[in-house]
């Protein structure tokens, strides 16, 4: 099986950077499934109903998440009417959406893919333990899936790299997002699991975290938060490509970075 993973959808130009290049990577490495983490795709961080419908129909099967999901409350309101997108499944049993789903794919097998989050660092929301709680959901997931694709959002190294070492050999992928920089550690452990500390971002890379740099140096300089304007400069598409054999095991793993041509600001 073929899968591709789209690193952290930011801003307008991430978005872009999808509509115009994912037909293209689907065909490049003949993906089977594609994964998209749209944890700040909308605005100035979060994911919005109408992008998450609109990435849908740009190919994604899939969308993860991160601390951002609960930003923008028509997709809150709505997430029952979105089963493709995924809020951390190591939040409250109270909060809305679903954390992990089984999907089909060719010749009748099974993918399931959790999204997770860490507690290290200024999460916006609080989770329980990743460690424990994706243990226990990997136990139950290898009774009914083929691969178990697991997206780890975290804004410590340490925390991603506990994890994947915990994890490997039990899961097909522990993928590491949420600090938007593509780290160069990408592996594969125990002979099955791929894993990257971080696959990075899809947007502008002249920028501060997909965001204007003037800004983000305001906000450092005053203290004052800024939500930041979409950046434009250099856009990026990043991720992973990752290939599995029949059990589940993943024989390959490459970074991808797809730079384009700058473009003009579009809604």
């Amino acid at each position: 099986m073929n899968i591709l993973y789209i690193a952290e959808i930011t801003g307008k130009a991430g978005v872009w950077l999808v509509k115009t290049q994912l037909s293209n990577l689907k065909e490049k490495y003949k993906a089977d499934f594609v994964i998209a983490n749209a944890n700040s795709a909308t605005g100035s961080g979060g994911l919005g109903k109408q992008h998450a419908v609109y990435l849908k129909k740009l190919g994604v099967d899939c969308i993860t998440s991160g601390d951002l999901i609960f930003q923008k409350k028509d997709l809150v309101d709505d997430l029952h009417k979105t089963p493709h997108v995924l809020r951390p499944f190591n939040l409250p049993s109270e909060s809305p959406g679903q954390g992990w789903k089984i999907f089909n794919f060719n010749k009748n097998k099974k993918i399931a893919v959790v999204s997770a989050i860490g507690r290290i660092g200024h999460h916006k929301i609080m989770a329980e333990n990743p460690f424990t709680e994706t243990e226990k959901l990997v136990s139950q997931l290898k009774e009914e899936a083929d691969l178990i694709f697991v997206d780890f959002s975290s804004f410590a190294t340490a925390e991603k790299q506990a994890l994947g070492f915990l994890l490997s050999g039990k899961v097909s992928a522990l993928i590491g997002s949420g600090t938007r920089v593509q780290t160069a550690d990408e592996c594969i452990l125990e002979n099955k699991t791929a894993y990257i500390t971080d696959a990075g971002r899809t947007g502008s890379l002249n920028s501060v975290g997909g965001y204007a740099i003037e800004d983000k140096i305001r906000e450092y300089r005053t203290c004052l938060p800024d939500f930041g304007k979409d950046a434009w400069a250099r856009p990026a598409l990043q991720g992973i490509f990752i290939k599995t054999d029949d059990d589940g095991n993943t024989i390959e793993i490459k970074r991808i970075f797809e730079e384009s041509e700058l473009c003009k600001e579009t809604e």
